[in-house]
């Protein structure tokens, strides 16, 4: 009689994962199929992501059908019963993040940030990701939470700590603390428009562009390819520079020190000539102003606008060299010079 059951068991066993290989090979012709004839880009990530969580939910699924024809009873089937529930919960969980990367995926191919002006596309790309992320940390929790509720004793567990809120309690709300702090300020930079995918910033002396914006650290990639990794409650503290808060165009600053008998006005006809024919210019705004004089050189600054900070940071450093160059091959008595007065001691009686 045992061996009977035992290949039943079997049986019913492998008739489940039969029908389970079928179901999921019937799904995968279906998505092919509508991948055809539209959304084909996006039907064959959502196959290719979602293909092993969905395979083992069918499997599941299956198994818990076949459950009541295998014969088992008693403790043993409430086992394999709550090991196949939880099973369920954690493919379910797993599927369901799997849709939400996918989704996201699909989404931020619709919005480009390689175009002249992408504040409104960085901006949605942020929400988006952040969106993602908080989900996916609420699914998580929800699956976990069902599987601990599947425990009987876990539940009255659950109760009896709820009701007794007391210095345990205090104590986990102080240790959790900081981390919500950080979460906080995630979710306040992210959909108060504060700070954005790609965007250009100044912190602790350095320059760099927003790469990513998680809920709790930002990760700055500056200039030279390193990265700057800092608390999301640093930018909601301290105060720190927005190069592309409102608009991506900037002002880039050229600044030179040049004697006193410099010709301003050949300099800024020469300056005209190189903002107006570098394609760095934006043709927006551009001017050269002598703005400080010390008691060897005068400091003369050429501000010309760019379309980002990037093209700002090329343009500066274009005016800068062939003002160099010019100023050394044609008014060489413009170069900064120190002048030494040599007096002759006064002849002796």
């Amino acid at each position: 009689m045992d061996a009977e059951r035992l290949l039943r068991a079997v049986v019913v066993v492998t008739a489940a994962l039969l029908a389970a290989m079928v179901a999921g090979w019937l799904s995968a012709l279906v998505v092919r199929r509508v991948g055809r004839r539209r959304y084909r880009r996006f039907m064959e990530q959502l196959s290719q992501a979602c293909r092993r969580p969905w395979r083992a939910m069918l499997v599941v699924v299956a198994l818990l059908v076949a459950l009541p024809f295998t014969d088992l009873a008693g403790s043993a089937r409430e086992m394999v019963h709550h090991a196949l529930v939880i099973a369920l919960i954690g493919a379910s969980a797993w599927l369901a993040v799997r849709v939400l990367f996918v989704l996201e995926d699909a989404a931020f191919r619709r919005l480009p940030v390689d175009v002249a002006d992408n504040r409104r596309y960085r901006r949605a790309r942020t929400r988006i990701g952040m969106l993602r992320r908080l989900t996916a940390v609420t699914v998580t929790v929800l699956a976990v939470a069902s599987i601990l509720m599947t425990f009987a004793p876990l539940r009255t567990l659950g109760a009896s700590l709820l009701a007794s809120a007391g210095l345990a309690g205090v104590v986990a709300a102080l240790a959790a603390h900081a981390t919500l702090a950080h979460i906080f300020a995630g979710l306040q930079l992210a959909f108060t428009d504060e700070l954005r995918l790609d965007d250009v910033v100044v912190v602790e002396g350095e320059w760099g562009r927003i790469e990513e914006l998680r809920l709790t650290y930002v990760v700055v990639r500056l200039w030279d390819e390193r990265r700057l990794v800092l608390p999301t409650t640093y930018f909601t503290t301290t105060p720190f520079q927005h190069w592309t808060r409102n608009d991506s165009r900037v002002l880039g600053a050229s600044v030179l020190y040049l004697d006193h008998r410099m010709p301003v006005d050949a300099l800024r006809a020469e300056a005209q000539r190189v903002v107006e024919a570098s394609p760095l210019w934006d043709r927006r705004d551009w001017v050269l102003q002598v703005v400080d004089t010390t008691e060897t050189a005068m400091v003369v600054r050429v501000l010309a606008s760019a379309d980002d900070a990037a093209k700002a940071y090329d343009l500066r450093c274009e005016i800068r060299e062939k003002l160099i160059a010019y100023v050394r091959e044609h008014h060489p008595e413009g170069l900064p010079q120190t002048r030494v007065a040599v007096v002759a001691p006064p002849e002796q009686p």
